[in-house]
């Protein structure tokens, strides 16, 4: 069976104008040549900033770029008979869909109501800062360019546990709406800002049976509308455990299907909340390895400095390896966006060696490392810059070899802070591989291959080095690697 690999085919900045999905279509092939398993797609559902959004500002899901709401019929990445012929591609290559859910909040509210609140305290949200008192805000969603179709639901104020836009009122404040569906904001994993059940726009209240039973039927309704193999779970650090643990139950028993399930709870560092939320899904969702991402953002910025025998300290992938999605960056880690932490260019190649060519983990590639991108924004100094982000060296080698030679029994060799390696035996369909990686000098490391490889050659198959490694008769061969680089020994 082949390993399997997952990419995240967009970014931030990732261009509009409705040609996403037509890209995918046409890249099907080539990601297939690669590898590439299961492709994120981004949010396709009609968000509030129209086709100039992103997506994670979600105001109709049941408009996948068929409807002429806010602002036009496409979304930024198109229409939706070209997100259905786009997963369509991808099927008929092998390749399944992972979809963005976003199920946390909703924007663009259609029309005005009134209601009660107490307004909090942002950064702690436990501690009321007013009396109840009656506000005007942008709760009720109607979707009139839809008129009804596929669901005829309309969101109020009821659906929601907080609001963070309330007319006449000034200062950035929370406002937590004062409903019969449960006292206060809901159960959270942990206990960060009081409670950290609001993020942004309008809050879903998942108390609330009604606005549970319009999710479960949309779910079912996404799922035979385009068909997708798996779900991108969207800030489900925001959003009671038990909400999800249902919604995930019946969606597969609807569909049929042991659909693959990753969450989003980005906590770098802090691998006991993790744990923690894993456990009270019931292990019903993998997730983000937020750790792993640390420390090889962490390592990337220490030079040799860093000691290679740690990076999988304190990770997920190494607490929880069949439960771990990994990743090196992400559209939120990102030069200039809000979880600014991105690997750097030179530690690159390294990282995703250590989670293409292990054994454990679910390894997600981000879409400008395969292809590049850029792109200007403000940052934090108020100025505006201007990003490269290259192409990562040899990462299409990196995937092809994942696909080829990372099978089979795995041997570490991490007794130096600054050379590390490993071999893969490979199995009954696959030759296996040895990798080494320096954060300093060029390194040569003695490793095991497996008695049965004994008299063969091995050549660098990132082309590093000319000459040939042979095994010898006990299995074991001596490996060369460039200064702060990888190399990948493979028979010949």
């Amino acid at each position: 069976m082949m390993n399997g690999t997952m990419i995240q085919y967009f970014h931030w900045y990732t261009e509009g104008d409705g040609k996403l999905w037509e890209e995918v279509q046409q890249n099907a092939e080539y990601l297939a040549e690669l590898g590439i398993t299961m492709v994120w797609l981004p949010p396709a559902y009609k968000a509030n900033g129209g086709g100039f959004s992103v997506g994670y500002d979600p105001y109709d899901l049941f408009d996948l770029g068929e409807f002429d709401q806010k602002g036009g019929i496409p979304t930024k990445y198109g229409t939706k008979e070209q997100y259905i012929s786009a997963i369509n591609a991808l099927r008929e290559k092998g390749i399944g869909t992972i979809v963005d859910i976003v199920l946390n909040h909703k924007a663009g509210g259609d029309e005005k109501e009134r209601f009660q609140v107490y307004k909090v305290d942002p950064n702690n949200r436990q501690n009321f800062i007013s009396e109840p008192f009656e506000i005007e805000s942008y709760t009720k969603f109607t979707f009139p360019g839809r008129n009804k179709k596929y669901s005829d639901f309309e969101w109020n104020f009821t659906c929601f546990t907080g609001v963070d836009f309330a007319e006449g009122e000034e200062g950035d404040f929370i406002y937590q709406i004062i409903t019969e569906h449960g006292d206060g904001w809901e159960e959270m994993t942990s206990d960060e800002k009081g409670n950290y059940d609001f993020l942004m726009y309008n809050d879903i209240e998942h108390r609330n049976p009604h606005v549970r039973e319009e999710l479960n039927y949309w779910g079912k309704w996404y799922h035979e509308t385009v068909g997708f193999e798996g779900v991108r779970l969207d800030a489900v650090k925001h959003q009671s455990p038990e909400f999800y643990k249902e919604w995930l139950q019946l969606l597969r028993a609807n569909t049929g299907k042991n659909l693959f399930a990753v969450g989003e709870f980005w906590a770098p560092g802090e691998l006991p909340l993790l744990e923690k939320y894993i456990e009270e899904t019931e292990g019903c969702m993998s997730l983000f390895d937020a750790s792993l991402h640390h420390n090889l953002h962490t390592a990337s910025q220490s030079g040799s400095e860093f000691d290679l025998r740690t990076i999988f300290d304190n990770t997920l992938v190494q607490s929880q390896p069949n439960l771990s999605v990994t990743v090196v960056d992400n559209h939120d880690t990102q030069p200039l966006q809000a979880l600014e932490a991105p690997v750097e260019p030179w530690f690159k190649p390294i990282a995703y060696a250590l989670i293409l060519l292990r054994q454990e983990g679910f390894p997600c590639v981000f879409y400008p490392d395969l292809f590049g991108a850029n792109y200007k924004d403000y940052g934090n100094d108020g100025n505006e810059h201007e990003i490269f982000l290259e192409k990562v060296d040899q990462i299409e080698e990196l995937l092809k070899l994942r696909k080829t030679n990372a099978y089979g029994m795995q041997r570490d060799y991490f007794e130096d802070a600054n050379c590390i390696g490993w071999t893969r035996e490979g199995d009954e369909e696959h030759k296996g591989c040895a990798v080494v990686i320096s954060n300093k000098d060029q390194y040569e490391k003695p490793m095991e291959m497996g008695t049965q490889y004994a008299g063969q050659f091995f050549h660098d198959a990132l082309g590093r080095f000319e000459h040939t490694v042979q095994i010898d008769e006990n299995g074991w061969g001596s490996f060369t690697v460039p200064a702060g680089n990888v190399s990948v020994w493979i028979p010949e």
